[in-house]
């Protein structure tokens, strides 16, 4: 009976996971028949829009992972101090929406920009290299944290051996860091390129004349309603991140294969030390440049002819409706929090810790979604939910925001309940103990602290997405960022600077509560 009563809760889960996965990405391919293909992929715009993706990706990609490999390297390689707040400082800017990149921009390097006008630069910042710039702001934390992680589970004794033998330095990455590296380097092209080709944010503030396929796909979309021509662009959209999803499949990183890590030693030298700490407050300065003026912005009357301090945006902001719109955000952030974080746990406790077929396609169907852009998510929620009750609610804002982020937070639950003992069933079971009891009293408290990233991590996606949710909000269910493009589209770059500071200050508040949560555990726990 407890087979089949675990065998049933698995199918609904799937059932569920088909409803909110599958089908609507189905209705969406189904439009692709009525869609003249060919006289689509065909025409001009369509074509320069597909070469600006492909440039403007390839490049931001580029400069993003060599940047972000010399950071990790400074952060994991070096004797530098200071480590842990150069870490933290690299990631702030995943915790604004990628508009809010391209506008940070426009204030320092737009044709009034503060650095533009200080320095006298004839340059413009709009088109190729403003999407580049912003694509780099943007995807830069992301391929920190993916290489940091990577150098800090290095095994360090292939460099001791090669101290020992003599083998010169520069000899020592060809042979030991680079082969290390090849598999996890990939992964990490792969997700930048796609966070950077997928993402419409910073193109649509910065782009110009450059436009791109997230850009034309929003136009043709939002503002002609051309669904077919949507679709085609949308399949065209899913490539890249269905290339890394399979690559990731057939791949799986094997570059330390050692039943023991042994760290590497970090041997003190001064003048090295010194460039990196020089090197990584270069970087954060950049980083922190474009949400410093935010702040300037937010309490100026009108950037660059009344310079002077007013509450004026504030107060225009909420009188367009800033604050019940950060009252949706609040609500659709907390809901897809709870519901994200129990759906994606109670999926990791079937697939790791109850081994079978069913297991295996939940697994399948959980991790499609990182192949997913947020734009095609949300236009094939569009196509299939448009004839429901659900369509024009903040349900289903939680449902899709749910969905486009589950990936990861499943990872980060299926990893750490697929390293408990798991044998722990088949004792409790012989011990009569339920099934609910054992998650309860024994998993859930390994799990606790993976569960409050899991929290935190929907949480602030939630709060500066602007992907999904922009084909899905009405007036009623609008999310605050979205007013970004709202007050973008009319140049009101105070009000727009007002509700990235909004935006921030949110998820701030939300990574310190997780941050102390977290001491808190550890202290009373002696961890």
């Amino acid at each position: 009976m407890k087979f089949e009563r675990m065998t049933g809760i698995k199918l609904l889960i799937t059932v569920f996971l088909l409803i909110a996965v599958i089908f609507p990405l189905i209705s969406m391919l189904s439009y692709l028949p009525g869609a003249n293909v060919s006289r689509i992929v065909s025409n001009p715009q369509f074509r320069q829009a597909l070469i600006n993706s492909l440039s403007t990706a390839g490049m931001g990609t580029v400069i993003s992972i060599l940047i972000a490999y010399v950071f990790a390297y400074c952060i994991a390689r070096t004797g530098m101090g200071r480590t842990e707040i150069f870490s933290v400082f690299a990631t702030v800017p995943m915790l604004i929406p990628s508009i809010s990149h391209g506008m940070g921009l426009i204030i320092l390097l737009g044709a009034n920009g503060i650095i533009t006008r200080l320095l006298g630069l004839k340059t413009t910042i709009y088109g190729f290299w403003g999407i580049v710039l912003g694509g780099v702001l943007y995807a830069f934390p992301v391929a920190f944290l993916m290489l940091a992680d990577v150098l800090k589970y290095e095994d360090g004794s292939p460099y001791e051996a090669a101290e020992v033998l003599g083998i010169p330095r520069k000899n020592r990455f060809f042979a030991i860091t680079f082969p290390y590296l090849r598999k996890p380097l990939i992964s990490v092209v792969f997700a930048v390129f796609t966070m950077i080709f997928t993402d419409y944010g910073v193109a649509l503030m910065i782009g110009g004349r450059c436009t791109t396929l997230p850009v034309l796909m929003y136009q043709e979309v939002i503002g002609l309603l051309n669904f077919s021509k949507g679709s085609v662009i949308g399949v065209i959209l899913l490539a890249p991140a269905l290339a890394a999803f399979i690559f990731d499949l057939l791949n799986k990183d094997k570059g330390n294969q050692s039943f023991v890590v042994q760290k590497t030693a970090l041997a003190r030298q001064r003048l090295r030390d010194a460039a990196a700490t020089v090197f990584c407050a270069l970087v954060c300065l950049i980083i922190a440049l474009p949400i410093l003026v935010f702040a300037f912005l937010t309490f100026v009357r009108k950037y660059p002819v009344d310079m002077t301090t007013s509450l004026y945006n504030v107060i225009t902001s909420l009188e367009m409706g800033a604050g019940k719109f950060l009252l949706n955000s609040f609500i659709i952030a907390l809901g897809v929090s709870v519901i994200g974080t129990f759906i994606s746990y109670t999926l990791a406790y079937f697939t790791a810790r109850t081994p079978g077929k069913t297991s295996k396609l939940l697994h399948l169907i959980s991790i499609t979604s990182l192949a997913i852009p947020g734009l095609v998510l949300g236009l094939s929620y569009v196509l299939f939910f448009k004839a429901t009750f659900l369509y024009g609610t903040i349900a289903i804002l939680i449902l899709v925001n749910t969905v486009h982020f589950v990936a990861s937070p499943y990872l980060m639950a299926y990893n750490s309940l697929g390293k408990l003992n798991a044998n722990l069933e088949d004792v409790g079971f012989t011990l009569g103990i339920k099934r609910f009891a054992i998650v309860r009293d024994v998993l859930l408290p390994q799990t606790k602290l993976t569960v409050l990233e899991m929290f935190s991590y929907f949480f602030v996606n939630s709060m500066m997405t602007i992907s999904a949710v922009s084909f899905l909000s009405t007036v009623g269910n609008k999310p605050i960022a979205l007013m970004i493009t709202q007050f973008e589209a009319t140049m009101q770059l105070e009000s727009a600077a007002f509700v990235s500071l909004l935006i921030l200050s949110c998820n701030f508040l939300m990574k310190g509560f997780i941050y102390f949560s977290r001491r808190r555990i550890m202290k009373r726990e002696g961890m």
